[in-house]
């Protein structure tokens, strides 16, 4: 009887330390942060400071202590702003490196490429496009850290109408952001009491958009003109703009936010409006701004580390991960579903981008009055509004 009982104590001690062996190891595997992202070809602009930024905070977090005990993985690719290369490596970082979470998608193209994918595999994911199309309809697995092109398209006509202007020309790209930008353009503008007289639109692969913006400066009435669009288009209208001396007020969406855009469009760019985020002018936020400690310390990080100026598009990624860990820790653990529900959760999360607030029927999270109104004063950004 005794034997039996000392090889029961055994067996149980056994199982107890097989069992903490296991749950040892689980705890040391790392958690793993899935992203795919435009970091070369004609979205680099976007990518690139997405994948410094994801870089360097994961290497900060580690350093710190991890996530819940755990260090954190980065496992990126660049789908060089092609959608199927999106897709495919959203899949990749489902079946094969078995993410936890993915943080990524630099453009609208390749966001959507994603969104079944992850929608069907039960993974939360955090988007860094514009679109609306994004969040809305809601998405059960699928978030995003950008204010939407409808918000961008609803500040940009607050800022026109409270100017005095109510007749305005359109010139937009045809791939998925200057698209979706025009739709949502066109779809608010009579809320804000403006009438859409010109309407034009321009390739991405155009050079030139001399007679699009001439066939906007001969229609009667116009007082302001905005362009949507980004990458490298919007620059060449902003030059084209300048050199037909057109004398109207002229808009750019937040696609352009960024120091890179000055340094393409250069002088051509003085007097341009655009709404984007307070990152390009932290100084300017009045004391007690909750966004400002925030935003500065992000861009101080950022700008020593890399040795290059901070943009916008980089704030989407910081934000983008800092709300995963926020989820991450939340939920105890990285079980999907619990991260979804808290992802879905948050409220009153300071970012670089905004302040979010998530819910069932908002998976993004902000509001238009999160952009701010820049304007290009002496060849810099100056906060207007």
């Amino acid at each position: 009887m005794a034997k039996k009982s000392l090889m029961r104590r055994v067996g149980v001690l056994a199982a107890t330390l097989t069992t903490s062996l296991l749950v040892s190891a689980q705890a040391a595997e790392p958690i793993k942060i899935g992203s795919f992202l435009s970091v070369t070809g004609p979205a680099s602009f976007l990518g690139d400071p997405e994948l410094k930024t994801l870089e360097m905070y994961v290497e900060k977090i580690n350093e710190d202590g991890g996530v819940l005990g755990r260090q954190l993985e980065l496992i990126h690719y660049d789908d060089v702003g092609n959608a199927s290369s999106a897709r495919n490596f959203a899949g990749r970082l489902i079946r094969s490196d078995q993410v936890d979470i993915i943080v990524g998608g630099s453009t609208t193209g390749a966001t959507m490429a994603a969104v079944p994918l992850v929608e069907q595999a039960g993974m939360p994911f955090i988007s860094l496009a514009g679109a609306v199309t994004i969040v809305d309809p809601v998405k059960k697995w699928v978030f995003k850290t950008p204010q939407s092109d409808r918000m961008a398209a609803e500040r940009i006509l607050w800022d026109m109408k409270r100017r005095g202007f109510d007749k305005i020309g359109l010139i937009s790209g045809t791939g998925g952001f200057g698209a979706s930008g025009r739709k949502q353009t066109l779809a608010v503008a009579e809320e804000y009491g403006i009438e859409v007289v010109a309407d034009e639109t321009y390739s991405p692969s155009d050079s030139d958009m001399t007679a699009q913006l001439t066939n906007i400066r001969n229609t009667d009435g116009v007082d302001a003109v905005l362009n949507f669009g980004f990458g490298q288009g919007p620059a060449i209208v902003t030059k084209n703009y300048a050199a037909l001396d057109i004398q109207l007020p002229f808009y750019q969406s937040h696609g352009v936010a960024s120091d890179s855009f000055l340094e393409l469009a250069g002088g051509a760019a003085e007097g341009l409006r655009l709404p984007a985020s307070p990152l390009l002018v932290p100084e300017s936020l009045p004391e007690g701004d909750p966004q400002k400690p925030v935003v500065q310390a992000y861009k101080e990080a950022y700008e020593a580390h890399w040795d290059s100026s901070v943009s916008t598009f980089g704030g989407y990624a910081y934000d983008g991960l800092m709300l995963a860990v926020q989820a991450i820790e939340a939920a105890g653990s990285t079980d999907k579903e619990a991260v979804r529900e808290e992802l879905e959760n948050i409220m009153g999360y300071v970012g670089v981008t905004g302040i979010y607030n998530m819910g069932p029927d908002d998976h993004n999270g902000l509001t238009p009055e999160s952009f701010r109104i820049l304007e290009v004063q002496g060849g810099d950004w100056v906060l207007v509004e």
